[in-house]
């Protein structure tokens, strides 16, 4: 499994012979990169309806959209998706050689075009190459979205989704920070874990470094990678 982080929240995942895009927003300072210049996925995953996460949803026509039903409808009315997939939480759908369960984010949802749009639960994403399960096999990538510290992440997660690698917000203001980042890698067990959702904007300035040390202290089980801007990690 190849993971490549984009800035942000966005992720390309690559499980096999399928592509998967998580949170498509690539006005980001972490990127170099246009949507026009993105190998075109096989799946865009979305885990709410914020801007800085579907605002290039509609630049991959190609693409099946998977997403919360409600976010589903949206992109399908408003941003031209012409094959989607609604879902909610806690159910499975296979995506080619992966399988993509979704799973609760502490957040909100919601988007303002003059009127407003109610667009669901937000959620999270474990992408796996295979079926999740009791016995734990297989590698899985959990991808928490926008959320602050939750008990599922301890007591549903960690145990029955067993994620083997976690991409986690450290930005603070809208979603958990540093500390909080760290103490959530601890709850999942994960051998890999990485920080996204900083320095994007002002109120999410946060230095990457210092979750790698909150990590070492919070969670000396788990390894913290920070990656480069466009950078990847094959997960094995």
């Amino acid at each position: 499994m190849e993971l490549t982080w984009h800035g942000h929240s966005t992720w390309y995942v690559t499980v096999g012979d399928t592509s998967l895009l998580i949170d498509p927003f690539f006005d980001n300072p972490h990127t170099a990169m246009e949507p026009s210049e993105i190998d075109q996925p096989d799946y865009v995953l979305l885990t709410h309806g914020h801007a800085d996460h579907i605002a290039h949803a509609g630049e991959f026509t190609d693409a099946t959209v998977v997403a919360p039903v409600e976010v589903a409808a949206y992109v399908e009315a408003e941003m031209g998706a012409d094959d989607t997939i609604g879902m909610n939480i806690g159910g499975t759908v296979e995506c080619g050689d992966a399988h993509v369960t979704m799973h609760r984010a502490d957040h909100t949802s919601g988007i303002d075009m003059g009127y407003e749009y109610e667009l669901g639960n937000p959620a999270g994403y474990l992408v796996s190459d295979e079926q999740p399960g009791p016995d734990g096999t297989g590698t899985s990538f959990y991808h928490a979205g926008d959320t602050g510290l939750m008990s599922e992440m301890k007591d549903v997660i960690a145990p029955y989704l067993q994620p083997d690698a976690v991409a986690l917000p450290i930005g603070d203001h809208f979603t958990m920070g540093i500390w909080q980042a760290a103490i959530a890698a601890d709850w999942l067990e994960a051998p890999h874990v990485f920080p996204m959702h900083y320095d994007t904007m002002p109120p999410l300035e946060a230095d990457p470094e210092e979750f790698v040390d909150a990590v070492g202290e919070h969670a000396p089980d788990s390894e913290a990678h920070v990656l480069d801007d466009d950078g990847s990690f094959t997960l094995d």
